[in-house]
């Protein structure tokens, strides 16, 4: 979707006056980063025999490569996304994640269509990335630096 509204807004000629059978296609087409966006650890719920914590734990282990307890994770709050298209019910957890519990690289399933690259953002540079506008980023993520810095940053030991 992110790719699509990039090609848009670069090449709004293209889906003006065209039928849905017959898009022709991009003689200069857009390069695929232009569809990457930064994103916090996620999952489908559609497991009905797991809870979402793990289902939560489950994501983190095939996304980001760390193996988590279930009794680690902290629930911060539940929110709507996509409220125009989806209305989906998210929920968000936070949990701190150590060098040992890392067991593998994460990355996703790339079957399914994921390409996940694990990004990991300096504390002092978190709020400068949050509102950088040029790095396309969800408002969860947003949310997320937001919460940490006036929940969990305050708690930290200063340097």
């Amino acid at each position: 979707a992110v790719y699509m509204c990039e090609v848009e807004r670069h090449h709004p000629d293209v889906f003006q006056n065209q039928e849905k059978e017959s898009f022709s296609r991009l003689e200069d087409p857009l390069p695929a980063v232009v569809g990457v966006t930064y994103e916090l650890c996620a999952g489908i719920v559609d497991k009905p025999d797991l809870s979402l914590e793990e289902i939560a734990c489950g994501e983190v282990l095939e996304e980001c490569g760390y193996r988590v307890p279930v009794t680690d994770l902290r629930r911060i709050t539940s929110y709507r996304s996509g409220v125009g298209v989806t209305g989906s019910r998210q929920t968000l957890f936070y949990v701190e994640v150590t060098d040992q519990m890392r067991t593998g690289e994460g990355g996703g399933q790339p079957e399914e269509g994921e390409l996940i690259e694990v990004v990991e953002i300096p504390l002092e540079d978190s709020m400068k990335f949050a509102y950088d506008e040029t790095l396309p980023k969800t408002m969860g993520v947003i949310f997320s630096f937001m919460w940490f810095q006036n929940n969990i940053a305050p708690k930290l030991p200063k340097k």
